[in-house]
């Protein structure tokens, strides 16, 4: 019997109540809403067949409904964008694998989703997969805000953490730092039964939700990419972002 066709979709989690930043997925930058941005750059990505905004506010809908976009109305009660992508794509067919594109990266990379999806579609067995790129010299690798990513000699990631890792005891052996980006990709089964499992206790102490699925065995294959994608955090981050968009 033949295998049923594989295919990934990207869904763009996307909230009204972020408490640093209240609304900004529909914020403008650079002439556009935020989130049309990050809908636009994803929809370049040519391995990615449907692309969704995810959102419980019917103001963000509205928005994207505006600008075009295929829009799946959710609960309120996530905890998580994780949370909210899986109740979209448990309702989808024909979809093998899910891409989680933040609704805060209007830089991310049309070629590295591709990377992802490709990876995906690739390896049948492989739960998640994921994209970091080594610090520039002067960037902070204290910042707990930026991420840290160990990786095996396979490219799977061994550790994600806040504090720099791994510690230099001898600065002679020095190794590159990788930062994390937040990007995910999941096989749909994986991502189903990920937000079945309880918040993990490493994921509890770094508050980072990935080692949830590390703590219950899952393999996540790291992509090493050499750009580093600027998100949207707070309104001072607006003006970095909007100064690289102009000049493209």
């Amino acid at each position: 019997m033949p295998s049923a066709p594989k295919s990934v979709a990207a869904i763009l989690p996307a909230r009204w109540g972020s408490t640093r930043f209240p609304g900004k997925p529909l914020y403008r930058i650079a002439g556009k809403l935020l989130l049309q941005h990050v809908w636009e750059r994803t929809l370049r990505a040519k391995s990615i067949s449907r692309v969704i905004v995810a959102t419980d506010d019917m103001r963000i809908a509205e928005a994207a409904f505006g600008f075009g976009a295929e829009v799946a109305l959710t609960s309120p009660k996530h905890r998580s964008g994780t949370d909210r992508i899986a109740e979209v794509a448990q309702k989808l067919t024909g979809v093998s694998h899910v891409l989680n594109v933040q609704g805060d990266e209007p830089l991310v990379d049309p070629a590295l989703l591709n990377r992802l999806a490709k990876t995906l579609l690739a390896d049948s067995k492989l739960d998640m997969v994921t994209a970091a790129n080594v610090f520039a010299p002067g960037d902070d690798v204290n910042n707990p805000n930026a991420v840290k990513v160990v990786l095996d000699r396979a490219g799977n990631a061994l550790y994600f953490s806040r504090s720099p890792i791994p510690y230099l005891r001898d600065a002679s052996n020095a190794v590159p730092f990788y930062r994390h980006q937040g990007l995910y990709g999941y096989s749909l089964k994986f991502l189903l039964q990920f937000v079945k499992w309880k918040p993990s206790p490493l994921e509890k102490a770094e508050q980072l939700e990935q080692l949830r699925a590390m703590e219950n065995g899952a393999r996540i294959r790291v992509l090493l990419t050499k750009h580093a994608s600027i998100g949207v955090d707070v309104p001072a981050d607006v003006a970095a972002v909007e100064k690289f968009l102009k000049a493209k």
